[in-house]
This record gives C-alpha cells, sequence and structure tokens, in this order.
C-alpha cells in the first residue's frame, strides 16, 4: 500500500493506454512522455506498458506502507527518500515507514515512478489510465490510498544508459490541411521558433499566430500530435487525453518521439517545427 501525504499539483496514475474506443470518443490518455515511462517499468522489470504514477511540474509525498522497489523517470524533482537524495534511473529499494518526497521540477515538466508489480487499480475499458468522467478520480488526493499488485519476482535490472535530455525540436509530417497555408504561413513554420503557452493532458497552445482567417473543416478525426490551426491563427497541439474529432484544419502531425519531447516542455519555452518529408 503506498499512502499519498501530499498529491503534488498534478498526480495521476497512467499506464500504456485505452485503445480502440476511439469511435465511441474515449481519447487513448496513457503516459505523456512514453520513454520515459517504459525506462521507469523497465528498471523493476515490468511489463513496458504497465500502471505507474506520473507526476507533472510539483512532485507528491508518498508513503510506503511495505517493502518495495522503486524507480524514478524523465524530469529531475529532487527525490528525496526519508529527506536523503535518491539517484534517478536505478532500482532504489524501500522499506515500511520509507517516505518518499518530490520536489518542484529542476529539469523537465514530467517524471515517473514505477513500481516492480504495478498499481493495482481498477481497469476500465482495457486501460488504469486516470481520464474524467471514465475513472472514479481525474488525479491523486491527499490521503488516497494506492494497492500495489503482485510483487514481481523476476530478477530487478539496472539500467544505466539513458540520460534525460530535453530536445526542443520537435519533427512533424504534413497534415491533411497543409496546403490551405499560404506559402508565406508554410515558410514562417518551419523559419519561426514557437512559445508554449497554456498547456495540459489535452494540448499545447502556442502563443505566436500563424494564419488569420483560415475557415474550420467539417468535423474530422484527430490523433495526439494533431496540429490545429483556428480561424484566430493560434495553433493547438493535441496531446494524449484529446478529443477524437475536431473542426480546425489539421496542418501538421507529429511523430511519436516529438509528443514525448514536447511533453516535457513547460509554457514560455520555445520549439522549433522541423518537417519530416515522407
Amino acid at each position: 500500500m503506498i499512502k499519498v501525504i501530499q498529491p503534488g499539483l498534478f498526480t495521476t496514475i497512467q499506464d500504456g493506454g485505452r485503445h480502440g474506443y476511439r469511435n465511441i470518443g474515449i481519447p487513448t490518455s496513457g503516459f505523456m512522455d512514453e520513454e520515459s515511462a517504459w525506462a521507469a517499468n523497465k528498471i523493476v522489470n515490468n511489463k513496458k506498458n504497465e500502471s505507474l504514477f506520473e507526476i507533472t511540474l510539483t512532485g507528491p509525498t508518498l508513503a510506503f506502507n511495505g517493502n518495495y522497489v522503486i524507480s524514478i523517470t524523465g524530469g529531475d524533482f529532487n527525490p528525496l527518500i526519508n529527506k536523503l537524495p535518491v539517484k534517478m534511473y536505478q532500482p532504489i529499494n524501500v522499506k515500511l515507514g520509507d517516505t518518499l518526497k518530490l520536489n518542484n521540477t529542476i529539469n523537465g515538466a514530467r517524471c515517473y515512478i514505477a513500481i516492480s508489480g504495478g498499481l493495482k487499480v481498477k481497469s476500465i475499458f482495457g486501460s488504469k489510465s486516470f481520464f474524467s468522467n471514465i475513472t472514479d478520480s481525474y488525479f491523486l488526493k491527499k490521503n488516497d490510498e494506492i494497492k500495489v499488485s503482485k510483487k514481481s519476482k523476476n530478477k530487478i535490472l539496472k539500467w544505466d544508459r539513458f540520460n534525460f535530455k530535453l530536445n526542443r525540436s520537435i519533427e512533424v509530417f504534413k497534415g491533411p490541411e497543409f496546403d490551405l497555408l499560404s506559402s508565406n504561413s508554410k515558410n514562417k513554420l518551419f523559419k519561426n521558433e514557437f512559445t508554449i503557452s497554456t498547456n495540459n493532458r489535452m494540448a499545447y497552445n502556442l502563443v505566436e499566430k500563424l494564419q488569420v482567417g483560415t475557415k474550420s473543416i467539417i468535423s474530422s478525426p484527430v490523433l495526439p500530435g494533431s496540429v490545429q490551426l483556428t480561424p484566430s491563427g493560434k495553433m493547438i497541439i493535441l496531446h494524449r487525453d484529446c478529443q477524437t474529432t475536431g473542426g480546425y484544419p489539421r496542418i501538421l502531425q507529429l511523430n511519436i518521439s516529438s509528443l514525448n519531447y514536447l511533453s516535457q516542455l513547460k509554457s514560455t519555452d520555445k520549439i522549433k517545427l522541423r518537417l519530416i518529408n515522407l
């Protein structure tokens, strides 16, 4: 059992996502930064899509009511166990009564805590990922108690080959409505930098306008990584909790790696879009 002493800003339980239900309007959800989450699970020998804690910007304080092996990956939130620093990207033995505290981020927007065996929470539509209106909770709250699934009996691994690094170069493909853009707008897309504004698990808004007056389209499928252009000229990059359809032109599409990179960036960070030709 793991007790939430303080939940942090926005701590959720996520796994590999909720697949196969977009036709009834259910988003995929799941790990924002798949690479970091997979690394966390690999270190404690879980399956790569096993459930774990995803932390955003300010970390939680967790108390362990048992002996477990955990790992912490992704952005650096200065993790402390019983007020002593612990290494990231390594297996960590925690004992009954230990307290893990993650602080404000030093580097990156999200980190992950995996527990050997995974977290024992209800699976809905094939996933344990928190999502509003589908799961009982959207984020962890003070005094929540989370059960741990059966402990892994396999050998715990050591992962020392991965170094977390922020990447502001975002690779994209042309979207279905790319050719609605003027030549000038196309040049701006790949010549200028864009600043991240408000953002969450659903979408990242960019500050700079691109092309004002682009008309809406008939509501069409969108995916995590779709870049929408509003009539006001603002760009919206959809992420893991995004809706399944939308009426704004889809001018670009991020690749999988760039979705991971974007999830680790914060408001006021700048990105550069790089076109990949198929």
